[in-house]
């Protein structure tokens, strides 16, 4: 089946701009044109715009997509490659989950305080309990962080 630009714009939730911008920069080498010169897309084309939105939300800039499209058309002889380019992607996107995974604790911990001020009436008479102490240590790992208690900016 084939596609038109716009099609694929509305099948993808990208724009028209964004796709004429990847073919641009050499990210869709393989859509071709019709007669009348305009583009249109296959369902590999719509596989390679999926591959190259899951690298772009790993980080990884246009200028090293493109380096891994031209390894892909290299075919066979890049797959050592193709194969680091993946372990090191896998690495950064680890390193990013064991992040998002700290930063969501300390948004929990910060959950679990408001619930328990709210049910007491006041955060101070909350903050000095054994639970949100242990916790805000595991998380903070500054026993002297409780900047709400003292009357402190909120943090």
């Amino acid at each position: 089946m084939s596609y038109s630009i716009g099609q694929v714009a509305e099948k993808t939730g990208l724009s028209t701009y964004t796709l004429r911008y990847y073919e641009k920069e050499g990210l869709l080498p393989f859509v071709q044109k019709n007669a009348s010169g305009l583009r249109v897309y296959n369902e590999d084309d719509i596989n390679w715009l999926s591959m190259i939105e899951c690298l772009k939300a790993t980080g990884m800039p246009i200028k090293e997509i493109r380096q891994y499209i031209e390894l892909y058309k290299e075919g066979d002889s890049s797959l050592s490659k193709r194969l680091e380019l993946f372990r090191k992607r896998k690495e950064t996107v680890a390193q990013e989950i064991e992040k998002l995974q700290k930063i969501l604790g300390k948004v929990e911990f910060k959950i679990r305080l408001y619930e328990k001020a709210v049910e007491a009436g006041s955060l101070e008479a909350v903050s000095q309990t054994e639970e949100i102490q242990q916790l805000r240590d595991e998380l903070f790992g500054d026993p002297n962080y409780f900047p709400e208690a003292e009357g402190k900016k909120s943090v």
